[in-house]
């Protein structure tokens, strides 16, 4: 992206279709999770956040996408996430290998149980 996008709109209108219907996609799924979302754009990126704090960010790359659920989510559920590169706190994937909508779920409960139990 060439300026920095001043929302998510902003920020998915920018890719290319195929990975924009990927990240709506994702963040259909989230919002319909956690209705009590609130989108905003930070580090750059999508964000959802929930009580105040990131839920999950999502990005596209040139050659894959990222899911940041946070390193707790990540960690739990590492043996869900052997078809995927990982880093401490986030997902790779691509259109090729999209995140199945019951992990991306899995995913998103995990770091909203620890908010929810206030874990910092």
């Amino acid at each position: 992206m060439a300026e920095k996008a001043k929302n998510v709109e902003e920020y998915l209108a920018a890719l290319d279709p195929a990975r924009r219907a990927e990240l709506e996609r994702i963040r259909a799924l989230v919002t319909h999770l956690v209705p009590d979302t609130e989108e905003t754009i930070s580090y750059g990126m999508p964000t959802l956040k929930y009580m105040n704090r990131a839920l999950v960010y999502f990005t596209a790359s040139k050659k894959h996408m990222s899911f940041y659920p946070s390193s707790w989510a990540i960690q739990e559920l590492k043996e869900q996430l052997k078809d995927y590169k990982t880093t401490e706190h986030a997902i790779q994937f691509t259109l090729d290998n999209p995140l199945p909508t019951r992990l991306v779920e899995d995913l998103v409960r995990v770091h909203l149980r620890e908010i929810d139990a206030n874990r910092q």
